[in-house]
């Protein structure tokens, strides 16, 4: 294994799972250390650099929100590690619980090692795509700082939905985003997401019946596809 894969940190009290995903990911080619607990937890944050951790949300001793609040608000390289939550509770109040808390992003158990794996490599594209500042799809060039979408040099007017919306798909291009996701992250509420997907077809197609960048994935979400 190369020294500069990705290391990931695995939380989860249950040994067996936390055996079963530590072997799966290190042989899909990624670093993995584990912790059964939030102290033990902070101890390999402290010790370590890790691109990600993999964290449950319910276990003895403390929970895993609680870990998430104590690192977002923390200092250093700590507060700005993404986390991706395992859970049991697949109430919409709890997914939205832990997003304000500052989770990146969630997946139920159970839960396909697949699915585990598509999510883990989104997250890490999706940090360092926040480090860069310029998207391109087609004549376009989003500027994921400031929200602003050019089409040939030319400012395209967006309003502050659209811009949102396009900045959470912009953020994971090529990965299918559900419209629950988009609903948290763009702050519209329900259908409203299908509304602006509509109104950003229009100005980034050339038919947005037949879009090209910005589609539907049927039973998935929507996805922006870049160059």
């Amino acid at each position: 294994m190369m020294d500069n894969a990705p290391h990931i940190l695995v939380v989860d009290d249950d040994a067996r799972l936390l055996s079963l995903l530590k072997k799966y990911l290190m042989d899909n080619g990624y670093r993995v250390s584990t912790a059964t607990n939030n102290a033990m937890a902070e101890s390999r944050m402290g010790g370590f650099f890790f691109d990600l951790i993999v964290l449950d949300r319910m276990m003895p001793g403390g929970d895993g929100i609680d870990l998430v609040q104590k690192m977002r608000g923390g200092s250093g390289t700590i507060r700005e590690i993404p986390v991706l939550m395992l859970t049991a509770m697949g109430e919409a109040e709890d997914r939205i619980n832990g997003l304000e808390a500052g989770v990146d992003d969630y997946l139920s158990k159970p839960f396909e090692p697949r699915e585990l794996l598509l999510r883990i490599d989104a997250i890490l594209r999706r940090a360092k795509t926040e480090k860069l500042e310029d998207l391109q799809f087609g004549s376009f060039t989003f500027n994921l700082e400031r929200g602003e979408l050019l089409k040939d040099g030319r400012v395209i007017n967006l309003t502050s939905g659209e811009s949102l919306l396009l900045k959470s798909l912009a953020a994971t291009p090529g990965v299918p985003i559900s419209r629950d996701d988009l609903s948290v992250s763009s702050g519209s509420q329900g259908r409203a997401v299908d509304v602006q997907i509509t109104r950003l077809r229009r100005k980034i197609e050339d038919d947005p019946k037949a879009p090209r960048h910005l589609q539907t994935v049927r039973g998935e979400g929507y996805v922006l596809w870049a160059d």
